[in-house]
Formats: C-alpha cells, sequence, structure tokens
C-alpha cells in the first residue's frame, strides 16, 4: 500500500439518506418535488420584488438577496443527489466534493449573514422608525449585503484550502447525501485538529455571533413593541418582523435538532436525514412565510401576473 501523503483520491461515495433500493424513487420524486417548488417559489419573491417599485425598500432589497441565496443553497446539493438516485451510482469525483463542500459553506454563511442584517433592518424600523430612511439608505444596504458575501467567500474558501492538504487512504464513504465538511474531514488518515479547530471557530463566530446579533435586535425590538399604548399599534409593529422572525426560528431551529439529534443517536443516517430540514425544507418554506403573510408581496404577485397577460 502506498503512504498516505502519495495517497491519490480520485472519488467519494455519497451513500445518501438511504440504502434500501425500494426507497429510491420515493425520494427521488420527493427531492425533485421539493426543489422545484423552492426554485420557483424563489424566483418569484425576486421577480415581484424586482418588477415592483412599491417593494424597492431594504427590507425586500435583503428579501431578494436572501431568495437569490436559498436557491443557490438548494441547488448545491440536491440535483446531484437526484443525478446519484436516477443513475444508481453514489460517486461524486474529489474535486466536486471539494467544490460542493465549498459553495455549501458559503450559501449557508450567507443565510446566517442576510437574516441577521435582516434583523437589523426590523430593528431601525421599529426603534428608529423617523430617521429609517436615513440610516437604511441605499449606500449602507449596499455595503452590508457585500460584507456578507465577503464574509461567506472568506469563510468559505479558508476551511475548503485547509480539507486540500488532508491525505485519504482508501475508496472513502461518505455517509450524506452531500459532501458536509464535518464527514469529509473525519475521514481523513491524519490528525485534523487544525480543522477541527476552524470548523469550531467558524461555528462560534460565524454561526453564534450573528445570532447574538439577532436576539439582541428582537430584545429591543420586544421592548420598543411594549412601550406602544395601542393594541393595533402593537399589532401593526410585530407584524412587520414576524415573517422574519418565523424564518430565522426554523433556520436556526432546525440546524440546532441536526445536532442534537446527530449527537443523541451517534447515527450519521439519522444526522443526514435530519439535516434536510435546513438544507432543503427551510429554502422550500421561506417564500411561503414571507408570501402568505404579507399583503405587499401577494400585491406585487398579483401585479406581476396581471402585467404578464
Amino acid at each position: 500500500m502506498k503512504s498516505w501523503n502519495n495517497t491519490i483520491i480520485l472519488e467519494f461515495l455519497l451513500l445518501g439518506i438511504s440504502e434500501e433500493p425500494e426507497s429510491q424513487p420515493f425520494l427521488f420524486g420527493l427531492f425533485l418535488s421539493m426543489y422545484l417548488v423552492t426554485v420557483l417559489g424563489n424566483v418569484l419573491i425576486i421577480l415581484a420584488t424586482v418588477s415592483d417599485s412599491h417593494l424597492h425598500t431594504p427590507m425586500y432589497f435583503f428579501l431578494s438577496n436572501l431568495s437569490f441565496v436559498d436557491i443557490c443553497f438548494v441547488s448545491t446539493t440536491v440535483p446531484k443527489m437526484l443525478v446519484n438516485i436516477q443513475t444508481h451510482n453514489k460517486v461524486i469525483t474529489y474535486a466536486g466534493c471539494i467544490t460542493q463542500m465549498c459553495f455549501f459553506l458559503l450559501f449557508v454563511g450567507l443565510d446566517n449573514f442576510l437574516l441577521t442584517v435582516m434583523a437589523y433592518d426590523r430593528f431601525v424600523a421599529i426603534c428608529h422608525p423617523l430617521h429609517y430612511m436615513v440610516i437604511m439608505n441605499p449606500q449602507l444596504c449596499g455595503l452590508l449585503a457585500l460584507a456578507s458575501w465577503i464574509m461567506g467567500v472568506l469563510n468559505s474558501v479558508l476551511q475548503s484550502l485547509m480539507v486540500l492538504p488532508l491525505p485519504f487512504c482508501t475508496h472513502m464513504e461518505i455517509p450524506h447525501f452531500f459532501c458536509e465538511i464535518n464527514q469529509v474531514v473525519h475521514l481523513a488518515c491524519s490528525d485534523t485538529f487544525l480543522n477541527d479547530m476552524a470548523m469550531y471557530l467558524s461555528s462560534v463566530l460565524l454561526g453564534g455571533a450573528p445570532l447574538t446579533g439577532i436576539l439582541y435586535s428582537y430584545s429591543q425590538i420586544v421592548s420598543s413593541i411594549r412601550a406602544i399604548s395601542s393594541a393595533q399599534g402593537k399589532y401593526k409593529a410585530f407584524s412587520t418582523c414576524a415573517s422574519h422572525l418565523s424564518v430565522v426560528s426554523l433556520f436556526y431551529g432546525t440546524r440546532l435538532g441536526v445536532y442534537l439529534s446527530s449527537a443523541a443517536t451517534h447515527n450519521s443516517h439519522t444526522g443526514a436525514a435530519a439535516s434536510v430540514m435546513y438544507t432543503v425544507v427551510t429554502p422550500m418554506l421561506n417564500p411561503f412565510i414571507y408570501s402568505l403573510r404579507n399583503k405587499d408581496i401577494k400585491g406585487a404577485m398579483k401585479r406581476f401576473f396581471r402585467g404578464k397577460q
């Protein structure tokens, strides 16, 4: 056998959610349906916000960015899984695995940052309504979106580059439906202490810090809403951030559920199935959450379709 440093791994095997042959047609139909609904729903959100001048505001600017990121997010993992199921071939090349991992880290990071920026936008709108348009000016909105992309790219590239030097011994099996960085790193045949530390620091800094910012923003929002005297005023103020709060709860709640379920069961396939919640289900539900509870979005969609007739 060649030494670890001379071993060249050309491909990995993605074992998927289930290895039972009879379940593959059902999984293919299920994930194809969810993927198409996700893409269609988020494209409609983007078209509605871009085409309607009433929605050319900071809130909907960030929402259209989030919808674009969600489309890219699911497109990073689901199409490859569908191809593997349809062709009965679980192989993903080494280059393809690293690329998928890099883009997954990018878009999950962008989700974190954009949700934080959107929380700040709601904080300014409710706590400083008279200065909202001055504070949330187009230049600041552009800078916040650009900063989110820069931090997402840096985190993604740095973590992916740290995986490249790792040696792998043999034909490797990943008990997941995509190349999740933690799964790939722990298949290496060398010490992964630096990689583990990088993943831990990334989780704390790029996961914990945005969540802390969101919680702080909503603590201030709740204080401001409680100070409003009329019940109608309280309801109107809360309704402006209800959709965002629902998306935040879904995104972070499902991610926490994934890690808790994986830690409790120590079953890789269980973890893979649980991760479907935040990698596929959450991006699919986001357009429904924002459109069903938002009169502005529903009105923009009606005007968009009437204009196409």
